[in-house]
């Protein structure tokens, strides 16, 4: 959906784009006076020195008592889709899915008998490198996220450390537990990773 939405989007806002600047390069170069041709009457830019929008046109409704919250609710409208455009964009390198091979069925031939492929979640996957990762002695909470593509994923996991933890065990222990297990259990040949480390406020103790 997502997609469709965002080739709709990029689509109508080239054309447009494309349209205005053509229409505007028109205009500034008054192309139909100098090769004898006429624009449509509503066409904005019809000989060159025009204004975008005239005084008239600018002034048109400003008397009317509906104008201004109409253009505020229509300029508030725009803001709320673009954001939510925006942030729709940051959030769609998440990787939903990750291909993992597996070996044929008994029975098959061809290629298919040597491998053949199966989805899985890309939040499940997260959620039990997260859960693993949280198993260690010194980390309070983790959290995990896959980036890249489908058949070469990577993984930014996010670690608060407990006051007591010492950073470089506790990255061989995720390296060799949290992050080898899911590679395996994913089937991945590598499973690059970005690890972001944090320590975990506590109150200071009271000392009587």
């Amino acid at each position: 959906m997502l997609r469709i939405v965002n080739r709709v989007v990029v689509g109508v806002i080239g054309l447009v784009l494309l349209v205005l600047g053509l229409g505007a390069l028109v205009g500034g170069f008054d192309l139909p006076y100098r090769w004898g041709f006429s624009m449509p009457s509503w066409w904005p830019w019809r000989v060159g020195g025009d204004a975008v929008l005239s005084e008239q046109d600018r002034t048109r409704w400003t008397g009317e008592g509906w104008w201004w919250p109409v253009v505020f609710a229509v300029l508030a409208l725009l803001v709320v889709l673009s954001l939510w455009w925006l942030l729709a964009q940051l959030r769609q390198h998440r990787l939903k899915e990750v291909l993992v091979e597996t070996p044929g069925a008994e029975g098959e031939t061809g290629p298919a008998a040597e491998r053949s492929a199966a989805l899985l979640r890309g939040r499940a996957l997260e959620r039990v490198l997260a859960a693993d990762a949280e198993e260690l002695p010194g980390v309070d909470r983790a959290r995990a996220v896959l980036l890249g593509k489908r058949r070469r994923p990577r993984v930014r996991v996010g670690l608060t450390l407990a006051a007591h933890a010492e950073p470089g065990p506790e990255m061989v222990r995720l390296r060799t537990g949290a992050l080898t297990r899911a590679r395996t259990s994913a089937g991945l040949e590598e499973l690059p990773a970005e690890v972001r480390l944090r320590s975990s406020k506590h109150r200071a103790e009271r000392v009587s």
